[in-house]
């Protein structure tokens, strides 16, 4: 009986120890990917928006891009001013400084989800692939938020 308990404990310990939790910081390598969200969208809205933090340690790093099945198209985007106006434009790649942060948020730069599949309720978990120049693949888990979390920038997708 003590031996099957064990063992039980053990793999059961192995099980949690493997697990990504949606939302949690993730290391990969040199990088740190904060707070990983999206979105949720309210009825039938077919875009959304992925945010996180990226952080480098011990050298610089670049985002060069982002896949998944969540959506048709995934692109990397910053936000300008041209004429007073906002307009979002897609960058190819996104750089992370050595030991500081780059912040994805609600009216800066964002990870555009474009022809999502089902749209993103709240509470959804999804996965996106990050590719980084030097730390390579790592796929983060996200979790979908209601549609204004985190927005003080009154813009909006």
């Amino acid at each position: 009986m003590k031996k099957q308990i064990s063992f039980l404990l053990a793999t059961a310990a192995a099980a949690i120890s493997s697990l990504t939790f949606a939302g949690a910081d993730v290391k990969h390598g040199n990088i740190t990917i904060g707070h990983p969200w999206a979105r949720a969208t309210p009825g039938v809205v077919k875009n959304s928006a992925a945010f996180m933090t990226l952080s480098a340690k011990d050298g610089a790093d670049k985002l060069i891009g982002v896949s998944g099945d969540v959506a048709r198209e995934i692109q990397i985007h910053t936000m300008l001013t041209e004429a007073g106006v906002m307009k979002m434009r897609e960058i190819k790649s996104l750089d992370v400084p050595a030991n500081g942060k780059t912040e994805l948020k609600p009216g800066g730069l964002h990870i555009m989800l474009i022809g999502l599949k089902d749209g993103l309720k709240e509470g959804q978990k999804f996965p996106l692939k990050l590719k980084f120049e030097k730390a390579g693949e790592v796929t983060v888990d996200f979790v979908a938020e209601k549609p204004g979390a985190h927005d003080h920038s009154g813009h909006k997708h």
